[in-house]
Parts: structure tokens; C-alpha cells; sequence
């Protein structure tokens, strides 16, 4: 299924940043790679277009921690840390001239930050987002889209996460669940 990009339509790159090799888990570069690959497809395809805005949000916490909150008494350990190489972006998606950047703290784009009014400057209605972690920070990011009554569409393959294949789908499902169709493909871009 061809996809058509509507006008007022916002491409989001939700924490596409370097990864540190030493906490990434066994098995997960093929996988990272293989996500990392079609974000860059994505990326490309949008550039190309230049009609559509496009947004880099960054995860990035100080290095006393003071910013961390509750999120490191579950699962996650200490990251993207300021000065470190996680709390860069990814080389070849990096933002360039005319792009947006928007710093978080927290797994939301929206909480805390002023993506809001950046979105409400740029008249969005249809946010198209990738990144990571599809079973976080891109499925709180897509949940809080859909609270401010964006148009939510998520390229499936173009998103990644250390989780197993069933966490991040059940995270795809749930977007799915509160707007139906949004959910897509990196192929349909290029039909």
C-alpha cells in the first residue's frame, strides 16, 4: 500500500543516537543494524522531499543523575549521560541545517520539553515517527500524539529495541489499538 504524506505532516526521529557497545545485549547488533539501516532510508526519503519538517529529539540526563527521576528502579541503568557517545546522534541521520532538535529527559517527547509548541508552530497534524526504543520511548511518544489528537503513523521496521520481538510488537499493537492504520511500512514509501 502506496503511503501518502498529507500536507501539515512532521517527520520525528525519537532518540536515534549512538548506542554503547559494552551494554548492549548479546545478539542485538544484527538487529540494531538492520533498524539503524531503514531509519537512514526513511531519513533520506524525507530530505529528499524537503517539504516536510523534520525533528531530531535526543535523550540526554546530567551527569549528577538529578534528572533521572523513578526510571532507574526498573530495568534501565544509567544513560546517555551528557559528554558521552550515547547521548549522541547517530552519525548519518544527525541533524543538518533547517532540522529541529528537541532535548528530553524523560521517555515521552512531549513531557517536559517544548515539542508542543514547536509542533504548533509548524501547523502538524500527522507526526510520522522511527527510533528507539519501540517499546518505550517511541510507543510513550506515539501514546502522548494521540492525547494532543495528532495523526500518528509509525514505520515499523524503522524502529528498534533490545526487547524481544514480541514486547515491541505488543508496543505496535497498542498504537494500533488507539488509531487504527497507524501502523506502516518502510516499503510502502517507496511503491
Amino acid at each position: 500500500m502506496m503511503i501518502t504524506i498529507p500536507e501539515n505532516s512532521v517527520y520525528i526521529l525519537v532518540d536515534v543516537q549512538n548506542s554503547d557497545p559494552a551494554k548492549e545485549p548479546r545478539g542485538n547488533s544484527d538487529k540494531r543494524e538492520r533498524y539503524l539501516k531503514n531509519v537512514e532510508r526513511v531519513t533520506e526519503y524525507f530530505r529528499e522531499r524537503g517539504d516536510v519538517p523534520i525533528v531530531h529529539i535526543r535523550e540526554i540526563h546530567r551527569k549528577d543523575l538529578i534528572d533521572y527521576g523513578r526510571e532507574l528502579e526498573g530495568a534501565e541503568n544509567i544513560h546517555c549521560l551528557e559528554g558521552t557517545p550515547e547521548a549522541t546522534y547517530y552519525e548519518p541521520t544527525a541533524p543538518i541545517e533547517g532540522e529541529y532538535t528537541v532535548d528530553k529527559r524523560r521517555y515521552s517527547a512531549f513531557f517536559g520539553t517544548d515539542l508542543e509548541i514547536l509542533l504548533r508552530g509548524l501547523k502538524a497534524e500527522h507526526l510520522f515517527l522511527v527510533g528507539g526504543m519501540t517499546d518505550i520511548c517511541v510507543h510513550y511518544t506515539a501514546i502522548d500524539a494521540h492525547q494532543y489528537n495528532y495523526h500518528v503513523h509509525v514505520f515499523k521496521e524503522a524502529c528498534g529495541t533490545p526487547s524481544s520481538d514480541e514486547v515491541a510488537q505488543a508496543a505496535l499493537d497498542n498504537i494500533e489499538y488507539h488509531q487504527a492504520g497507524s501502523i506502516i511500512s518502510v516499503e510502502d514509501l517507496f511503491q
